[in-house]
C-alpha cells in the first residue's frame, strides 16, 4: 500500500527501482531469435548457468563449497534493514537533543525570537527534504539540529513558567511511542487504506482549524483552542494524530524492508519518525501546560 505521507510517497523512495538491481522486463522476444524464451541467453557462459567457463581454475570441491554457501543477506546486497533504521533514527535524535541542549543552556529564559527563527528554518529545510527526489543525510541532520534548537528554546520558556514540564513532556512522548509500537507489532492496529483515509482527513481538518485560529488571533479573536476544556480536547486530538502518524511510519518502514528498499532510504524513515515525534512532543507540552494551569 502506498502511503499518503509526503515523506514516504516521493517517487523512487522505498522501492527496488530506487537504484536497486532487478530484472530487465523491457526486452521483447522476437520470433527469429532462438534465445527469445531462454532466461540464460545473456549469460556469457552459455545457456547452462552451472556450466564451468572454459579455462576456469575452480576444482569440483571448490564449486560444491561455493554452492553450499548461504545466500547474500540485506547487508551484503545494500538493502535497508531494521538495524539501519534504528541507527539512522538514533543519529537524527542525537542531533536534535544536542541542539536542544545548546539552546537550553545558551539562550535567555524568554528566547521567543530564537525559537521562532529556528522553527522557520526547520520548516524550510523540512520542505526541501520532503520534496527532494533523493535522500540527503546532511539535510536531515540539519533539520534535526534546527528542530532541536527550536524545541530547546520553547521548552525552556515553558519550563520557566511550569518547572519540570520538560521531563513530563519527554516521558509522555516516550509512552505514546512505546504504546504505538506495541499496538502495531501486536496487530491491534492495522494500517489499512480506510484507516489511512480517515486519519488523514481528521489531520487535515485539525491543521486547518489551527490555521484559522492562528489567523483569527492576529485580529484579536480567539476560539479558545489552546486553553480550558476545549484546549484539553484539542491537545488530546493532537497527540492522537501524532500516534496515527507513527503507525503510518511503522507500516511504511515494514513495507520498505519487505520490498528491498536501498539502505539509504533508512534516512528517509528516520526523518519521518522524527517529524512524528516532534509533533507528539509539542502537543504533549501544550496539553501539560493547560492541565497544570497557573500552579
Amino acid at each position: 500500500m502506498r502511503s499518503s505521507n509526503p515523506v514516504f510517497s516521493r517517487e523512487g523512495s522505498f522501492t527496488r527501482d530506487a537504484g536497486h538491481a532487478g530484472f530487465d522486463t523491457t526486452r521483447q522476444p522476437h520470433a527469429a531469435d532462438p534465445y527469445a524464451n531462454n532466461p540464460y541467453a545473456a549469460n556469457p557462459y552459455g545457456a547452462n548457468p552451472y556450466a564451468r567457463p572454459e579455462g576456469a581454475q575452480l576444482t569440483d570441491d571448490q564449486l560444491a563449497e561455493m554452492y553450499r554457501a548461504p545466500s547474500a543477506g540485506p547487508a551484503q546486497t545494500g538493502r535497508m534493514t531494521m538495524d539501519d533504521v534504528v541507527a539512522r533514527t538514533t543519529l537524527t535524535l542525537l542531533a536534535l537533543v544536542g541542539a536542544g541542549a545548546v539552546a537550553w543552556l545558551a539562550l535567555p529564559d524568554e528566547g521567543y525570537g530564537f525559537a521562532a527563527g529556528a522553527a522557520f528554518a526547520a520548516f524550510v529545510v523540512g520542505l526541501v527534504i520532503t520534496f527532494k527526489r533523493s535522500v540527503s543525510p546532511p539535510l536531515i541532520l540539519a533539520y534535526a539540529a534546527l528542530e532541536g534548537f527550536f524545541l530547546g528554546a520553547i521548552t525552556k520558556v515553558f519550563n520557566t513558567i511550569w518547572p519540570g514540564i520538560a521531563v513530563q513532556a519527554v516521558l509522555g512522548t516516550a509512552v505514546v511511542f512505546g504504546a504505538m509500537l506495541i499496538a502495531y507489532k501486536s496487530g491491534r492496529i492495522r494500517v489499512t487504506p480506510r484507516y489511512t483515509r480517515i486519519g488523514l482527513a481528521i489531520a487535515m481538518g485539525f491543521v486547518g482549524l489551527l490555521l484559522i485560529n492562528m489567523i483569527a488571533s492576529m485580529f484579536g479573536a480567539d476560539f479558545g483552542l489552546r486553553s480550558g476544556p476545549l484546549g484539553i480536547a484539542v491537545g488530546l486530538i493532537g497527540i492522537a494524530l501524532g500516534a496515527f502518524f507513527l503507525s503510518l511510519d511503522f507500516a511504511e518502514i515494514e513495507h520498505a524492508i519487505q520490498n528491498g528498499a536501498p539502505e539509504r532510504e533508512a534516512w528517509r524513515a528516520a526523518f519521518g519518525l522524527t517529524l512524528s515525534l516532534v509533533w507528539i512532543y509539542l502537543e504533549m507540552l501544550r496539553l501539560i501546560a493547560i492541565l497544570r494551569g497557573d500552579d
